[in-house]
């Protein structure tokens, strides 16, 4: 049986942790941007960890173990 591969629009919006946690980059910062304040912008620019709901299923997206 082949290889699996890692789902290609996964690989550029997630990323592991040492912990073995699934980073990602919060939504709402890429347009519209006048009508939202500079704090909610700022808040924007951090990055968060997946929920446990979706890390499951995030992760054999990028095909990791763990």
């Amino acid at each position: 049986m082949p290889k699996m591969k890692s789902h290609s629009g996964a690989k550029k919006r997630f990323k592991k942790t040492a912990n073995g946690k699934v980073k990602r980059r919060k939504a709402g910062k890429s347009h519209i941007l006048t009508k939202k304040t500079a704090k909610r912008k700022r808040h924007l620019r951090k990055e968060t960890t997946v929920d446990e709901a979706d890390e499951k299923r995030i992760k054999r997206m990028l095909n990791s173990k763990s």
